[in-house]
């Protein structure tokens, strides 16, 4: 019963702020989309395929930070491979968005739509679900996927504010933050929710204003590396 009326709170929380959020934010929305096409050419918003929960597939909403990206004549490639974005293709108004979280304010129509909750692991694409969410990570594919989350989170101020080579990347990041996405199925409650929209905001405001750099593990983030390092130690995967 609990868990039943934590499923109705949460569905309707996401729907009735990010209603609101839509509503409230709507003349940046049209900045954001005048700044993209001022910048670069091609469409206002980016879409990719990612898996939701119980491994329904769904189309995910980013406002646009990077210059189309157009394959080699030849190559037979229609994406870039890697966990990691080519940096070189992020124009000047995108670093702002990405930094900022801004290129992700489009998800909010997911969340909407009903594909994504505010508080939930990040989607993963097919592959990205195949290589890091089988055996005992699978659970964290029987939760709506979220805008914020522990693993985000630690992903925001230890990965992609420092980390640069896509090995290292899967070797350090990736399996932490697949620690953080159970750790946040496992426990999930009001209570976490709230702290993931809080610390959001915070990193936000210490990252964009205060311009910080260096941030402590927090608790979850220890135990999620003191894990990784168990299963390094006796050869697990």
């Amino acid at each position: 019963m609990v868990k039943l009326l934590y499923r109705i709170l949460k569905r309707f929380f996401d729907i009735v702020s990010s209603l609101l959020a839509v509503l409230v934010t709507l003349p940046l929305w049209l900045i954001i989309a005048a700044g993209i096409k001022l910048s670069s050419k091609g469409p206002v918003f980016y879409k990719s395929e990612r898996i939701g929960k119980n491994r329904k597939p769904f189309t995910l909403y980013k406002f646009r930070s990077m210059h189309v990206y157009h394959a080699e004549p030849g190559s037979g490639q229609n994406r870039e491979a890697g966990a990691l974005v080519n940096t070189d293709r992020i124009f000047k108004f995108g670093k702002l968005l990405r930094k900022s979280k801004l290129d992700e304010l489009a998800q909010l129509l997911n969340i909407l739509i009903g594909d994504m909750s505010v508080i939930g692991p990040r989607p993963l694409t097919a592959a990205g679900v195949k290589r890091q969410y089988s055996g005992e990570y699978e659970s964290i594919l029987t939760v709506r996927p979220g805008l914020a989350c522990l693993d985000s989170l630690y992903d925001y101020v230890h990965g992609e504010l420092v980390v640069t080579d896509n090995e290292e990347f899967m070797q350090k990041v990736m399996p932490v933050r697949r620690e953080l996405a159970r750790t946040y199925v496992e426990k999930r409650n009001v209570g976490l929710d709230v702290y993931c929209i809080g610390r959001t905001l915070k990193l936000i405001f210490q990252v964009i204003i205060l311009r910080k750099k260096d941030f402590p593990f927090t608790k979850y983030e220890a135990e999620a590396q003191k894990r990784v390092e168990s299963r390094n130690a006796s050869g697990r995967n």
